[in-house]
């Protein structure tokens, strides 16, 4: 018998500024203006992907002390991004990623219920943690925490905020006009938490939402962010694009499930996937080498290097050969923020790598950024692209892919246009919503359909 169709799920990032966008196009528009994210979302929309998903910057980085052009614009606060944009939208699910180090429970649950509330059951947390105190000193605490403490808070912060979401059944309010009853239960959102991390007590103000919590996403790749979202996650960003490395992560984070008593649907893996298309495969190709070329200006490439080097470059030419001096092995980094800086645990045999590759090659400096930097995901046709995507997914290297284009906001055009219909040929894409929330659109179950089942079990 022959394995059933999987259907792929598809998401679409809107990433700000950064090394995977070019500004610099002509076809560029805002990345802080409501229109951009509107044009975007609707986008998204009317291929009939499942959810927008926006990033979270607390603090520009820096580089030798400086903010520089990949990163100047930043990022509009989350929540007021994704409640504009519930406005004008009707289906796409709003996923936020809002960090668990520096905010607390109580205010995070009650923004979520609330977009939750005025989307009409479409909200999603990527729950995610922060490694530097540099963006921690934006904020009171500082914000630095070992790794091991990051996701012992943060799995506190998440169960915390889940008893707050808890606090209401959902059958309290009456508003009965004849009786003049408005509520059922004066006990309603009533909560204490006593923990390592929280020790709070009160009154929880927004009333149990249509998809009762937000779905939740998780984004770390070590053993203890894998652990995380086996055990609390709804879906899990993967950076693996490789079929092998993908298919890897996929049946070990899959694997994990079964001790915390999931089973394997319980848990998308979607990993981040760039794309450029093109009549022809070829023309694609092209078109992927001038686009790599536009996210590696000359300085860009400096700032790379700097990254591995830990040192001052400038006066290096991108276009020349890569320095001859060692890279700094120092604590203090010149690249603050950045989490590229984590990448490279060794730096000294990185350059000696590089410099073996780059004479072998006859490589720039700027060269060598663009081939051993990021590269697109998928690079084709509107064919070639749908196959390779349907490949990947009936392989299970993955249950979909969140969208990163390099033009915003009409980068996501193109593949909506001419990629989509292809995938509702193939029998494994949806050719109209299903359901109204997000929950539905990922094929997730209520989290309040457990405790039903458990009642009635009882």
């Amino acid at each position: 018998m022959s394995k059933p169709l999987k259907q792929i799920h598809l998401a679409a990032h809107f990433p700000g500024v950064n090394n995977t966008t070019v500004w610099s196009d002509p076809e560029a528009g805002s990345h802080i203006e409501f229109s951009s994210f509107a044009h975007f979302a609707r986008t998204a929309e009317r291929a009939r992907f499942d959810f927008l998903f926006l990033a979270e910057g607390l603090r520009l980085r820096e580089q030798g002390g400086q903010i520089y052009d990949l990163d100047v614009v930043g990022r509009p606060d989350t929540f007021t991004v994704l409640s504009a944009l519930a406005a004008v939208t009707e289906h796409l699910g709003l996923t936020g990623t809002i960090n668990s180090t520096f905010n607390e429970p109580y205010e995070v649950a009650r923004q979520f219920a609330a977009l939750d509330h005025l989307s009409g059951g479409r909200a999603a947390w990527n729950v995610v943690t922060s490694w530097d105190a540099f963006t921690g000193e934006n904020f009171r605490r500082g914000g630095f925490l070992p790794q091991e403490e990051r996701y012992s808070r943060a799995k506190e912060f998440l169960a915390t905020a889940n008893e707050l979401f808890d606090s209401w059944r959902g059958d309290e309010i009456l508003a009965d006009q004849e009786s003049g009853v408005f509520l059922g239960d004066a006990k309603a959102g009533a909560f204490t938490h006593r923990g390592r991390h929280f020790d709070i007590e009160g009154r929880f103000d927004v009333p149990r939402s249509p998809q009762g919590r937000p779905v939740i996403f998780q984004a770390g790749d070590s053993e203890e962010g894998r652990e995380f979202a086996a055990q609390a996650a709804d879906a899990i960003f993967s950076r693996y694009a490789a079929r092998a490395e993908g298919q890897a992560f996929y049946q070990d984070v899959k694997g994990r499930l079964a001790r915390h008593g999931r089973t394997p649907d319980q848990l998308l893996i979607l990993p981040a996937a760039t794309f450029v298309l093109g009549d022809t495969d070829a023309d694609a190709q092209e078109a992927a080498r001038v686009v790599r070329r536009q996210q590696v200006s000359g300085a860009t490439a400096i700032k790379h290097l700097e990254f591995v080097w830990n040192r001052d470059l400038s006066a290096y030419d991108p276009d020349g050969p890569l320095p001859d001096i060692d890279p700094d092995p120092g604590e203090h980094t010149v690249s603050r923020g950045r989490a590229q800086v984590r990448m490279y645990r060794d730096p000294l045999a990185t350059a000696r790598e590089w410099r073996e590759l780059a004479a072998a090659r006859g490589w720039s400096i700027r060269d060598l950024v663009i081939e051993t930097g990021n590269r697109q995901s998928f690079v084709g046709s509107p064919e070639t692209v749908a196959r390779t995507i349907d490949d990947f997914v009936q392989s299970d290297a993955a249950d979909g892919f969140i969208l990163v284009p390099h033009i915003t906001p009409g980068g996501l055009d193109a593949f909506a246009d001419k990629v989509v219909p292809l995938l509702q040929e193939r029998g494994v894409y949806r050719t109209e919503y299903e359901g109204t929330t997000l929950r539905d659109h990922l094929g997730l179950a209520h989290p309040d359909a457990d405790a039903r089942d458990r009642l009635a079990a009882s």
